[in-house]
């Protein structure tokens, strides 16, 4: 089991920045890729980003390419998700995930094995 937990969200005005943070807990010994997904009202649930393992290669979604930056700590158990220029269409509850076992970057938000509560980002304009 792995546990994730979500924090950093909030309201902010269109134009601004906010970080979110992922813990991992529990069988961290273990590899395993991450990736942020988010979800807004009445819409399926989307990729956002991925990271590898080692933290070295990443892949991001189109509508948030060059404003949003994926991380991974030293640690490797912690991930972080920069989000610059953030826009009203960016509000939407930011899911963290990881895919265990999983050494590259894991796009397919089905190949995900274990997911974070959520946290909301609310983007006004």
């Amino acid at each position: 089991q792995v546990q994730l937990v979500e924090s950093g969200g909030g309201l902010v005005q269109a134009g601004g920045s906010l970080r979110l943070s992922c813990a991992a807990s529990g069988r961290t010994f273990i590899s395993y890729a991450m990736g942020w997904f988010r979800q807004a009202p009445g819409k399926e649930r989307e990729f956002v980003t991925a990271v590898n393992w080692s933290g070295d290669s990443t892949v991001y979604a189109d509508s948030v390419k060059g404003r949003f930056t994926i991380s991974r700590g030293n640690a490797k158990n912690t991930m972080y998700l920069q989000m610059n220029s953030l826009k009203p269409e960016d509000t939407a509850v930011y899911y963290c995930a990881a895919a265990l076992g999983r050494r590259t970057v894991v796009a397919g938000r089905n190949e995900y094995d274990y997911w974070g509560q959520g946290t909301q980002v609310t983007v006004s304009s």
